[in-house]
């Protein structure tokens, strides 16, 4: 354990940030998941913005590096349009 009071701090903040990140990728990995078992077009292409936004924003704050988000969302993108 750290000896050093801002070292501490710095644990508590990890701390925090680690599960911080973990929520939102589950709730990214989850809203994915339950985009592509959509089969419904107008509900597909209605969530893909949303999702691909979460994507975003995961990749923004480094919890997914920048390619894996725009594979995701390449992914994504041609399954919704095979879809329809």
């Amino acid at each position: 354990m750290a000896n050093h009071k801002a070292t501490r701090k710095d644990v508590r903040q990890a701390a925090k940030r680690r599960e911080r990140n973990r929520y939102y990728g589950k709730t990214t990995r989850n809203a994915i998941r339950n985009l592509l078992a959509t089969n419904e077009t107008e509900v597909a292409t209605e969530k893909l913005p949303k999702v691909i936004s979460m994507i975003d924003k995961l990749a923004k704050r480094n919890v997914i590096h920048k390619n894996k988000a725009n594979n995701l969302k390449s992914k994504l993108t041609r399954k919704i349009k095979a879809i329809a």
